[in-house]
């Protein structure tokens, strides 16, 4: 992949109102107006042979029509639009951004289809001198680098449970299988000037209401609409990362290390004793820690991330992080990933490997509750023209839960994203 669409990849996703790699430049009067996004679309294979039920597993299940499904539909980054602008004013560098994500697939296809989504909206205000502030709706600090570290970011990854209520309106790329999904949601954050490399960004964002994804004994605080996973919690979420980006002769890279916590009010607690059954509320403090590295050297890149949890459960943040009995769960993950750009040509050769573990939590037994997914991806990612990229790739995932059962899916993706 070339230098400028791997810029893009980032512009769209988390700060195209400042990228310097801008799509359609406008002037107008004061302002510089930039619009910019992707379109994209693959053909999906998904194999599964398993029947087994893993709650909250990634790996599809076998369906009633035979072991394999087809789809057509957006990747891991959705077809996007994003229409920003950018001016100097009393000594501020100020700027906006507002997105439009369009569902590709149709009726009938992957996830239900046609969904649309309004990802971004935020302004941010400051100057190289001493940093800047952002307010407004974008992705979370938090998981941010392991998402566009992400070379399934370009194709698709994990498909995402398919037909599943409530479920993915893209295919999942590697969230779930390596790293927990930084999400799109309001905060206010402020990032410091970069000092020779050195970056870092502190700030709030909007608290979640832990969420039962994985079924069975799992439970869900309260406060919040069902199915929802914002609620009237007390209490922010406080997210923080600090980055030191190097270059040294031919070799460029990036190292950095994250958090967030939350307070979480008003979690489900039910105990059983002499059968008698007691209920009530509890509160507790989901935090997660991350660390991250990349490095690359004569077209070769190497990614690693790790992350560890008590109670922010697992493929997004606060799903399945506290037990029936109102425990919280453990959980941890990371992911290994290398690619290598052809020489002469731009073609991009990749391999990665992660997993998404939890724990049970003290108290809880066994059940069909996931306790891993998992993925290793290989892909070809090919510039066609500096817009267009042209992927293949093969994922194998494989989700277990608690009673040591598994499902397993194959999956082939074949398809294009335009950048402009």
């Amino acid at each position: 992949m070339n230098k400028k669409l791997g810029l893009a990849v980032a512009g769209a996703l988390v700060a195209f109102a400042s990228t310097a790699n801008a799509g359609i430049t406008i002037p107008a009067g004061d302002w510089t107006v930039d619009i910019g996004g992707n379109v994209n679309a693959f053909y999906i294979h998904n194999n599964s042979n398993d029947t087994n039920t893993v709650a909250g597993g990634l790996a599809n299940k076998k369906g009633a029509n035979g072991s394999s499904t087809s789809s057509i539909n957006t990747g891991l980054l959705p077809s996007w639009l994003t229409i920003g602008a950018k001016t100097r004013q009393n000594d501020l560098d100020v700027a906006w951004a507002i997105s439009f994500q369009p569902g590709a697939s149709s009726a009938h296809g992957l996830q239900g289809g046609g969904v649309s989504e309004f990802r971004q909206a935020y302004m941010t205000f400051g100057d190289a001198s001493w940093g800047s502030v952002k307010l407004g709706k974008d992705l979370g600090v938090f998981g941010s680098d392991a998402i566009l570290n992400d070379m399934t970011l370009l194709g698709v990854g994990s498909q995402g449970i398919v037909g599943a209520t409530g479920g993915t309106t893209t295919t999942l790329g590697r969230i779930g299988a390596g790293f927990i999904y930084a999400d799109f949601l309001g905060q206010i954050n402020y990032t410091t000037p970069n000092w020779n490399g050195f970056q870092a960004t502190v700030g709030i964002e909007q608290p979640w209401t832990s969420v039962n994804l994985g079924g069975d004994n799992t439970t869900a605080t309260t406060g919040g609409l069902s199915g929802a996973v914002s609620g009237n919690q007390k209490a922010p979420a406080f997210s923080g990362k600090a980055s030191y980006a190097f270059s040294a002769n031919d070799v460029t890279g990036k190292v950095w290390a994250e958090f967030k916590s939350q307070k979480v009010d008003g979690i489900q607690k039910t105990a059983t004793a002499s059968s008698v059954t007691v209920t009530g509320t509890n509160s507790d403090t989901s935090t997660v820690f991350g660390l991250g590295a990349n490095v690359a050297v004569a077209g070769f890149t190497a990614v690693g991330y790790y992350y560890s949890g008590e109670g922010v459960g697992t493929t997004s943040f606060l799903a399945d992080g506290y037990a029936f009995n109102g425990n919280s769960r453990d959980s941890d993950g990371g992911y290994v990933q290398a690619t290598y750009a052809l020489p002469g040509v731009g073609t991009k050769l990749g391999a990665s490997w992660g997993i998404s573990n939890l724990d049970r939590a003290s108290g809880e037994a066994a059940s069909n509750l996931v306790k891993e997914n998992e993925m290793w991806t290989v892909g070809a990612y090919h510039p066609l023209t500096k817009s267009v990229n042209l992927v293949a790739e093969y994922s194998n995932v494989k989700s277990t839960n608690h009673n040591n059962q598994e499902n397993q899916s194959n999956i082939v993706s074949l398809g294009g994203i335009l950048f402009f």
